[in-house]
């Protein structure tokens, strides 16, 4: 195992800021969103973008962008820019969302179900449809940055005046605390909330690995539950007020800010995390005897167009465009990361060391 080496060198530790109670449920199970650019009015799982009234009759393509659970509002934003950038073309083209637990989603399109493209938060994703014959395997030199349009981190989200005065990953080891989050075997969200405790323990023991594992059984044993995807989470959490603190992604914190902006829960900063990258792929055995090969393509390379890359950082997503990145930097606090598979290895050996069966997250849940 490598050391970990720091992603950036400036913290900005015990950050707080103020999120709003969720009004709504959200689902965890997979949904799917239509963004049609020749329907007039969505229904009530259809959006409906018209990008060209005048556009020729002829028949409409349709993709399939299967995508992991908190991706919803991106695409909601990006699916009709594309659409009206392609339409302009002459041809009319749907857009449908799947969205779930990534790990469910990526079984889903391995056991049949006929994605175009995969957008993903977790390489291993991916990988899993590389080893089923159905995405390429140099799909990662496809498209810039090694497919990643973007990054995120985890941060921690608690009650209003934070009243368990949690600072950092160590706190979620109180006995008196309750956690919430994602579970590591079926959303990607999971293991990285997973490897971005393990990493502050690896970071703060100086690599003792014992010590890590018993803040991991700690923070684990104090788990109230583990929702199947982020979204779940975020729900029990938010709107069924289960939990002292949350486990989740960056911007799914500050989407709730956004959305639904209230006094009620506060976003912590911890000192270290985990850096997210989250990999795109065009699905080729799919595109392929469907003859859209190349607009997943291209709907794929647009996630790097300007535009694109700013409705990402409006998203509370962190872009692979520096200089967009920079115009919003004041959003973005420094926060120092790690890279995961710099320290443990690929994807698949990371599954191995702590998600598979019988590995070290079911090991560490397992002990008393």
């Amino acid at each position: 195992m490598k050391k970990l080496q720091a992603q950036s060198p400036k913290q900005g530790v015990g950050r707080v800021r103020t999120v709003g109670l969720l009004a709504t449920a959200l689902a965890s199970i997979p949904t799917v969103l239509i963004i049609s650019a020749c329907s007039r009015a969505p229904s009530q799982q259809t959006a409906s973008s018209s990008a060209n009234a005048n556009t020729p009759n002829t028949q409409s393509v349709t993709l399939l962008n299967v995508s992991y659970d908190i991706s919803r509002e991106l695409y909601k934003k990006y699916n009709p820019i594309f659409i009206e950038q392609y339409t302009q073309q002459g041809q009319p083209i749907d857009i449908q969302q799947s969205h779930g637990g990534s790990s469910k989603q990526a079984l889903s399109v391995a056991n049949g179900l006929q994605a175009d493209v995969v957008t993903m938060n977790q390489a291993s994703d991916i990988e899993l449809l590389v080893k089923k014959g159905l995405v390429d395997k140099n799909w990662q030199q496809a498209l810039p940055n090694h497919s990643v349009p973007y990054t995120s981190t985890m941060v921690l989200v608690v009650r209003k005046d934070n009243p368990k005065h949690i600072k950092d990953w160590q706190d979620l080891a109180k006995a008196e605390v309750k956690v919430v989050m994602p579970n590591p075997k079926t959303s990607g969200t999971g293991r990285y909330a997973f490897l971005g405790a393990y990493g502050y323990g690896l970071h703060t023991f100086n690599h003792q690995e014992d010590k890590s594992n018993t803040l991991l059984r700690q923070i684990l044993a104090n788990v109230a539950t583990f929702d199947s995807g982020s979204r779940g989470a975020t729900t029990t959490f938010a709107q069924r007020g289960i939990g002292d603190v949350l486990i989740t992604t960056e911007n799914e914190a500050h989407t709730t800010i956004e959305q639904f902006a209230s006094d009620n829960l506060q976003i912590i900063y911890p000192s270290y995390s985990v850096k997210i990258d989250n990999p795109v792929a065009v699905v080729s055995a799919v595109t392929e005897k469907k003859g859209t090969t190349a607009i997943a393509h291209a709907y794929l390379k647009g996630l790097w167009s300007p535009q694109a890359q700013q409705v990402m950082a409006q998203n509370y997503l962190r872009p692979s465009d520096s200089h967009i990145l920079a115009n919003y930097q004041p959003q973005f606090p420094n926060i120092v990361t790690y890279n995961p598979t710099d320290v443990f290895g690929d994807w698949d050996s990371i599954m191995q060391k702590f998600f598979k069966d019988g590995a070290l997250f079911d090991q560490l849940t397992t002990q008393k």
